[in-house]
């Protein structure tokens, strides 16, 4: 007897995805997968309303819907009400990626017949196809994601699949005319955010001397970033004489998307803007300090990581404990322009 989902002879899956934005682009490499392995599946997404907008720019990702939940928030009645929903497209399978419980009850209270995903945080029963992490074969997050896509013990092939966001070229057009923007002789985008904490932040002065050499090879310098990023952002814009356009929080998550679509380079910190211009295909700069590229590293070809060796560095630490931030003060803006 055919599962719902299979019914129609279109194999139907649900994946419930994380809530951070490097870690949505990330998720595409499932989605890469498991259209690799079902080339006419339906694949759906169920995503925090933060990081929705991405699933609308992911290649084979047929519909996405929003999980009307805060970060963290509990809200049984909301999740009910969602698995109601979901119940109604009649998934064969949903792969959940959080490692929480609670991420994973929605796909059991919609009866998805298969519920797969890390065995987590005592996630018995909700999940029906649970998984155990052997940290040491998965070390990278994308493999950890695509894992659940394949069947239990099976192979993951290199090399892996990229993620990938397409760019609006009417939208991006609309916010060059909006913000009074100049592409004519080549852009370069700096996001000197990272909501992880301070401890992921390169100084502002040294943003500012990047936007310096950008503006003085001619290019317009966009300062991307949430309203978070207002206050490095006005920084480094006052570091500046002329050339730079402060863009931080004038866009939606899409429209930065779209805008650095239409970069030459992108100067970044560990951050999910720095996976966003990766899966546009942008030279990428990433400045590394107190996190490590060897779990969540920057995914295009066109990507340089950037490192300062010192002692203490990853701590993983919002901010630094030893109070100095050697790891990214130490790391020069003359060694980013070298590769710019």
């Amino acid at each position: 007897m055919a599962h719902p989902g299979e019914r129609s002879g279109r194999l139907k899956i649900l994946i419930v995805a994380p809530a951070w934005v490097g870690d949505m682009v990330m998720a595409h490499c499932l989605v890469r997968v498991l259209r690799s392995a079902h080339p006419d599946c339906e694949i759906h997404m169920l995503a925090p309303p933060a990081v929705e907008p991405l699933a609308q720019r992911m290649p084979g990702v047929a519909t996405s819907h929003v999980f009307p939940l805060a970060h963290g928030e509990l809200a049984l009645n909301k999740r009910r009400a969602v698995a109601r929903e979901m119940r109604g497209h009649e998934f064969a399978q949903a792969i959940v990626l959080p490692n929480s419980f609670k991420s994973a009850l929605v796909p059991f209270w919609a009866r998805i017949p298969r519920r797969t995903g890390w065995s987590g945080e005592v996630r018995f029963g909700v999940l029906n196809d649970r998984r155990v992490l052997r940290k040491s074969h998965l070390p990278l997050m994308i493999e950890r994601f695509m894992a659940l896509g394949l069947e239990s013990g099976q192979m993951l092939d290199k090399p892996y699949p990229l993620p990938q966001l397409q760019a609006d070229a009417a939208n991006a057009a609309s916010l060059v005319s909006q913000h009074d923007l100049d592409c004519s002789a080549g852009v370069s985008v700096i996001c000197p955010g990272a909501e992880f904490g301070p401890s992921k932040r390169w100084p502002a002065e040294h943003f500012a001397a990047v936007a310096r050499h950008a503006v003085g090879l001619g290019r317009q310098v966009w300062l991307i970033g949430s309203p978070n990023d207002a206050s490095i952002c006005g920084e480094i814009e006052s570091l500046v004489p002329a050339g730079v356009v402060n863009l931080s929080g004038k866009t939606r998550l899409v429209d930065a998307l779209d805008l650095i679509g239409l970069s030459d380079s992108v100067v970044t910190n560990d951050s999910g803007l720095m996976h966003v211009a990766c899966a546009l295909e942008r030279t990428v700069i990433a400045v590394f300090g107190s996190t490590s590229p060897d779990f969540t590293p920057p995914l295009g070809p066109r990507a340089s990581v950037l490192r300062e060796p010192i002692e203490c560095s990853p701590c993983f630490q919002r901010e630094c404990p030893l109070g100095h931030q050697r790891c990214l003060r130490d790391l020069r803006p003359e060694r980013v322009v070298e590769v710019m």
